[in-house]
């Protein structure tokens, strides 16, 4: 009896010992993986954190006195007067991957478009050769990594934001077709058009040279730059895509400066006509996993991740991630 009674005790030390291993190692890979726990929990909660104190930062009459029907300005204002001018005239168009030149015969038209609206401004097609050399001089901490990414789009992304903290101006995807000038919004230090559901577009944005936030936009490549889900649609959206600015803007101390042109008036979502763009609506690179993100931010889903999100967001404060340059 004596002898049950001590190999019970050992059984139960046993046990016990085990649990608590297994809860230090548990303890150990979360405190090892904060980083990417903490960056998983930013970007499934973006959804729930956009919109606070949208009012400050969304364009309006009421707060900004700017009118987002466009239809008191004139169609050729290129200038923000009587306001400061603080993006400036800059044009940025880019052809990443086109060697020959195809995009003059498919996309031609519309890159002339907004160069014709913006007269005596500077307008730049960035290709692989002057693209490359570009991140090489003014990002070489991020040549390496602008090499290495798997997806085209990605390399397309990074140049947007690089090209707008490096000399600022106006990023335009190839399919938008300028209806009037964009002087108006050169008032405000960064403008982008909202998306559907959540977030900005980065297919159109305004930035002042050295923009503080397209700055933590630049440094925060790395951070995000994971194969999401192994999936080619979420590894886009969330390491260089729209999600992943938006994720950015949402943890900036003061949203005030950072302005978005509301939606659905301006939102870029397929083949639309907004009062300054008409959109061609390409969105050539979405693949075949672009309905399953879609699905994992439905409602239903994203009260799973945002509570999932709470228990990984204790781990790490968000200034961590956010340092600027």
């Amino acid at each position: 009896m004596q002898k049950s009674h001590l190999l019970r005790n050992q059984s139960g030390g046993r046990s016990r010992l085990t649990l608590w291993v297994a809860v230090a190692i548990l303890l150990l890979t979360f405190w090892l993986g904060r980083h990417l726990l903490y960056t998983t929990w930013t970007l499934a909660a973006l959804r729930v954190f956009w919109h606070e104190n949208a009012s400050q930062f969304i364009i309006s009459q009421s707060n900004d006195n700017f009118d987002v029907t466009f239809a008191n300005y004139s169609k050729a204002q290129v200038s923000a007067e009587p306001y400061q001018d603080l993006v400036p005239p800059i044009l940025h168009h880019i052809a990443l991957g086109d060697t020959e030149g195809r995009w003059k015969s498919r996309w031609g038209d519309s890159v002339q478009s907004c160069v014709d609206v913006h007269p005596g401004w500077e307008s730049h097609i960035w290709t692989d050769d002057n693209a490359s050399k570009f991140v090489a001089e003014k990002f070489p901490q991020l040549k390496e990594l602008w090499d290495s990414y798997h997806y085209p789009v990605e390399r397309i992304d990074a140049l947007r934001y690089m090209l707008l903290y490096a000399y600022g101006g106006v990023v335009l995807d190839m399919d938008l077709k300028c209806k009037r000038g964009l002087g108006p919004l050169r008032r405000f230090s960064f403008v982008a058009p909202e998306a559907h559901p959540t977030g900005f577009s980065i297919g159109f944005m305004m930035a002042s040279k050295e923009n503080a936030f397209v700055g933590d936009i630049v440094r925060n490549l790395t951070v995000y730059n994971k194969q999401w889900l192994g999936l080619p649609y979420a590894t886009v959206m969330f390491s260089t895509g729209c999600h992943f600015a938006s994720v950015i803007h949402v943890y900036e101390s003061n949203r005030t400066d950072l302005k978005i042109l509301p939606g659905p008036l301006h939102s870029l979502n397929g083949r639309v006509s907004t009062p300054i763009f008409d959109h061609l609506g390409s969105s050539s690179w979405h693949s075949y996993d672009a309905k399953l993100i879609v699905t994992i931010g439905s409602r239903v889903n994203l009260i799973f991740f945002f509570f999932v999100g709470v228990a990984l967001a204790l781990f790490l404060r968000k200034k961590s991630l956010l340092r600027r340059f």
